[in-house]
């Protein structure tokens, strides 16, 4: 006569074990982005991440910036190349630089990594990388949750998310109100895609000219893999310096809907920038997008960021301090742009002219 054997857990596909074996290899990496706030106030494996609030007693009016974001499709060139440790830079770089936008100082992240099946040291590999970016972006990493679903997702899938918070004092608040005619418009160099069209990046690249991720390509000095996982910059500690040393009126994160749309979102309705493609050159993987795609400029310009991953609207007697300010940080930085009356414009923010060759 046989016997049945009872389900469990793990007969499911949920490896309890595994999860307490991954939050072990993650915590001297969390440790490494302990602010004061935080530092002594429980640690990794508590149900809630503490912050010391009594730090926001110096401010007069405290305002708190929140803002949630993943990484996209990204994910999927990572668990085919089998590298976890970069798209953590993804994440965060997501999160604060939306956060500096107002102004706004990133002071912790949480994040959520959702997995088919824990392998400890790959999600630790994914944890390295969300702290190594906090670091980047001076915030602590209080928290997190690795969930398992098997079933939903296959064995080697995953996913990742994460959370911030951010303070500002409320006169200080960057945005539209304070943008003038006559503003400069500076641009601030990407590190290439970010983290930001990659349906469209994977489906040209791959699915239409089936290159191959291991493909060594000679303009960008290393194979597409390497160049497709070049992590997403953080520019987070740079703006904060540009708001200690000069006059800045408002940022624009270009993320998803490209340049235009997103400088447009800072643009007060009575004024238009106009931002002149002849002062850079994106760089050779978004030529190689549009070409391998035959993608029409305004397509790529409205899923990529072309070269600019963020944007500073500043007094034109600021420019030059901002410009050196970036330069010191190794910021690549110039002016690309001006403010000017709305006019005719039907929309907040456009390209012009050609890019330089």
């Amino acid at each position: 006569m046989s016997e049945t054997t009872g389900a469990s857990y793990a007969s499911a596909g949920v490896d309890i074990e595994a999860g307490d074996r991954a939050v072990e290899l993650m915590k001297e990496w969390v440790k490494k982005t302990q602010r004061p706030e935080v530092a002594g106030l429980g640690g990794l494996g508590g149900f809630a991440g503490l912050f010391d609030a009594s730090a926001l007693k110096r401010f007069d009016r405290p305002l708190l910036a929140s803002a949630t974001d993943g990484v996209g499709t990204k994910v999927d060139l990572a668990r085919k190349l089998g590298v976890y440790d970069t798209i953590g830079h993804d994440l965060v770089g997501m999160v604060v630089d939306d956060i500096v936008v107002c102004g706004a100082e990133p002071l912790f992240m949480t994040d959520y990594i959702c997995v088919g099946k824990v392998h400890p040291e790959r999600v630790a590999a994914i944890v390295k990388g969300i702290a190594e970016g906090c670091v980047l972006a001076g915030c602590s990493l209080v928290g997190g949750e690795t969930a398992e679903h098997p079933g939903l997702l296959g064995p080697d899938d995953f996913d990742v998310a994460g959370a911030g918070t951010g303070v500002v004092e409320a006169d200080r608040v960057l945005g539209s109100d304070r943008i003038r005619k006559g503003d400069a418009v500076i641009a601030m160099a990407s590190s290439g895609l970010h983290s930001n069209g990659y349906s469209l990046v994977r489906h040209v690249l791959l699915d239409r000219a089936r290159m191959s991720l291991d493909a060594q390509v000679e303009e960008f000095g290393r194979t597409l893999g390497e160049e497709l996982l070049e992590p997403t910059k953080i520019y987070s500690l740079d703006c904060l310096a540009l708001i200690r040393t000069a006059e800045v009126h408002a940022f624009s994160h270009v993320t998803g809907g490209g340049l235009a749309a997103n400088l447009a979102r800072v643009i007060p309705d009575t004024l238009h920038a106009t931002v002149d493609r002849s002062t850079w050159t994106p760089g050779p993987v978004f030529d190689l997008v549009g070409k391998a795609g035959q993608v029409e400029r305004l397509e790529l310009e409205k899923t990529l960021n072309m070269g600019v991953g963020m944007i500073a609207v500043v007094p034109q007697e600021s420019a030059d301090v901002a410009l050196t300010v970036l330069a010191d940080r190794g910021v690549d930085a110039w002016i690309a742009g001006e403010i000017t009356d709305r006019g005719a414009h039907t929309s907040g923010a456009e390209l012009t002219g050609d890019y330089a060759k």
